[in-house]
């Protein structure tokens, strides 16, 4: 038996799936959707009554949630192996490139950069703190997302749950020893056609594309130092435990080699280069439908 449901959060749509008969149902439904909200009132860069809409007016020390060292900590890690190319401050120049809160899509003629980390975000002695030296505009999307999908893994699973997918906008986390999925890989010039498969059985998988989320010359990952959107990648798919990491590493992609990543992560990836080619690490769980494919190691 298995259940399933589907609902919007976060900007997008979310669906889970228990591969069991879960009780209390509606109860857990609840939880998950009360959970989700907690996340988002805490991290959307789009709701004024959040703390990052809180941290963009005013400048102080910060209480951070249980869950907000670690995405904290990861965020400095990327931060620091893409030269500050992927950064939590990209808030404004989000909002300058017309990703804003109306979602207005109308860029400014030039974007503002985002400000060093160590001049905004500074060392504070009590765990779980953050202290800004001056307001800053936040940005979670790089990562955020796909950490939510493993809290509410890790909320199933508190409430007994041992198989389950957990899926949004992309961002997925499948669980069921013995029992693998395929999933399609979606073509990033025709959508709604595959142009590959993934198969997992227990793992987290995240893809990222530029026909997603584009507008005028912008798709939902720019880079600060040229204040444009990469465009050498077509597609990027990570295949990672975690789905914070695997978000993440999408769009770290885009900024630094998979050979340079893999010496600090464990994880598999696909990427469709811009010319159509592919490149494919060897221990992805999948193909692509491309006889352009080169296996790295």
């Amino acid at each position: 038996m298995s259940v399933s449901w589907s609902f919007q959060a976060t900007g997008t749509t979310w669906t889970i799936e228990i591969f069991e008969d879960p009780a209390a149902l509606e109860s857990l439904k609840s939880a998950v959707a009360s959970r989700i909200d907690d996340f988002d009132k805490t991290y959307s860069r789009f709701r004024p009554d959040s703390l990052v809409a809180q941290m963009s007016r005013l400048a102080g020390e910060y209480e951070l949630p249980q869950d907000g060292q670690y995405l904290f900590d990861m965020y400095r890690e990327l931060y620091d192996l893409t030269q500050g190319r992927l950064t939590p401050l990209i808030g404004q120049t989000m909002i300058d490139a017309g990703y804003d809160a109306e979602y207005s899509l109308q860029p400014k003629p030039k974007l503002s950069r985002p400000p060093d980390w160590d001049k905004v975000i500074g060392h504070i002695s009590r765990p779980g703190w953050i202290k800004l030296r001056q307001p800053a505009q936040l940005d979670f999307g790089a990562i955020g997302k796909g950490y939510l999908v493993d809290i509410i893994s890790a909320l199933l699973v508190e409430q007994g749950i041992r198989h389950y997918c957990v899926e949004a906008g992309g961002d997925l986390v499948y669980h069921y020893p013995g029992h693998p999925t395929n999933i399609g890989l979606e073509d990033p010039q025709r959508e709604g056609s595959v142009i590959g498969q993934a198969t997992i059985e227990a793992g987290a998988l995240c893809g990222s594309a530029g026909n997603r989320r584009r507008w005028a010359d912008f798709h939902h990952t720019i880079d600060p130092t040229t204040g444009s959107s990469p465009d050498t990648l077509l597609a990027i798919w990570v295949y990672a435990g975690s789905t914070a990491l695997a978000d993440g590493l999408t769009t770290a992609l885009s900024f630094v080699s998979a050979k340079a990543l893999k010496k600090q992560y464990n994880f598999e990836y696909i990427l469709i280069m811009s010319d159509g080619t592919a490149e494919k690490s060897s221990g992805f769980p999948g193909q692509v439908y491309t006889k352009a494919t080169q296996d790295y190691q």
